[in-house]
């Protein structure tokens, strides 16, 4: 069976790179340089995976990560990273992704870590893509309003942060990316402070 890859990366010589190792083994792939339209298009054509790099200009890796797994849960999506991310690329994967692969890719290793991922999509019960721990939320918004301790390390170590709080990976991942629509439609209207503080991460720089 044929799998059918998208790949998006902000460098043209990366996606042809890949693309070129892909359809040596006979995979058919399509590409973007655009996070936005990497989504687009995952949303609307039919991919065994997504391989999305985590730095990216605008929309970012772990956005991608985010809407891709909101609209597809069973998807396997996984992170592209150079040397500088790699800690960030780990993060994603307690976020929902798949694996990560790092630049510059070894053929076998970049299809090996393919192949895993697809299969084990197929075994694998996917984070349900609604809010199920209140309570948490509202701690760590409260905690990320009032507590400046608590927002730095939020800063520094991204996910890890919130390590101690009962969270699954679809509800840290908005928290992570400042995803105010979800939060708010699935928990009613935010504190006017809880929601500030996640318009802040909108902007914010990837861990």
């Amino acid at each position: 069976m044929t799998l059918k890859a998208l790949v998006i990366d902000d460098e043209q010589i990366v996606l042809d790179s890949v693309k070129k190792i892909l359809a040596a083994e006979k995979f058919d792939v399509d590409t973007t340089l655009s996070g936005t339209d990497g989504i687009e298009k995952a949303l609307n054509h039919t991919y065994d995976i997504v391989l999305t790099d985590i730095r990216m200009p605008g929309v970012g890796g772990l956005i991608v990560l985010r809407d891709i797994k909101r609209a597809r849960p069973s998807m396997p999506v996984i992170i592209i990273t150079g040397y500088g991310s790699v800690r960030s690329a780990v993060q994603a994967m307690k976020l929902g992704a798949a694996d990560y692969i790092e630049k510059p890719f070894e053929p076998a290793k970049l299809v090996e870590a393919i192949t895993n991922a697809v299969s084990a999509a197929k075994n694998v019960k996917p984070d349900k893509q609604k809010i199920i721990h209140r309570e948490e939320i509202v701690k760590v918004l409260e905690m990320a309003a009032v507590d400046e301790g608590f927002r730095q390390n939020l800063i520094q170590n991204g996910a890890d942060a919130l390590d101690d709080f009962n969270l699954t990976g679809a509800e840290k991942l908005a928290l992570m990316t400042g995803d105010v629509k979800w939060i708010d439609s699935e928990m009613g209207p935010l504190n006017p402070r809880h929601k500030e503080w996640l318009e802040s991460r909108l902007g914010a720089e990837v861990w």
